[in-house]
């Protein structure tokens, strides 16, 4: 369900998959090649949101940013079942984990995983290529070859999964 909301509503990119039931409203831009699963929540009312290529937002999530800000999620980023996120940027091939929370102005680095359940505090700054787990966050290792190898092959199964549902479609059942 794509809204407008003063003056401002949801561009979605190509081969970009939006289920009917997630709500998106006012200022967001997303790219090419993402999911956007059922029951999302967007909200671009009071500030925007910008989603790169290739990027899964998945069920449940819910994505907000303060007023006049703009939370920018980059290209390839997955962001997990039910994860609430009031960032103000995720970086490329981040991966938040289901139940994860993003609070306000909080930073993602590139390729970082933030895992299931993790708090990430207000204005906290997790740096690149590492794994952050707990409440509040806290770094514990860097990512491997095989979070890596296996989240590559996460974001394009996504990315695939979006493609389908846009060829098939769903069919309701009475």
């Amino acid at each position: 369900m794509l809204y407008s909301f003063d003056g401002k509503q949801p561009v979605i990119g190509k081969e970009s998959y939006v289920s009917e039931t997630a709500i998106l409203v006012g200022g967001i831009v997303i790219g090419d090649n993402c999911y956007i699963g059922h029951g999302a929540i967007l909200r671009g009312d009071y500030g925007n949101i910008k989603i790169g290529n290739g990027t899964a937002i998945e069920e449940g999530a819910v994505i907000h940013s303060p007023p006049d800000e703009t939370c920018n999620i980059g290209n390839r980023v997955t962001i997990g079942h039910g994860a609430v996120i009031h960032s103000a940027s995720i970086a490329d091939n981040a991966t938040i984990g289901m139940g994860a929370i993003l609070s306000i102005r909080s930073e993602i680095g590139e390729n970082t995983i933030v895992a299931e359940g993790t708090v990430v505090k207000m204005n906290q700054k997790i740096p690149a290529d590492v794994l952050a787990a707990g409440n509040p966050a806290r770094v514990k290792r860097e990512v491997g070859t095989e979070n890596s190898k296996f989240w590559e092959w996460g974001k394009q199964l996504y990315i695939d999964l979006a493609k389908k549902y846009l060829k098939i479609g769903m069919k309701r059942i009475d």
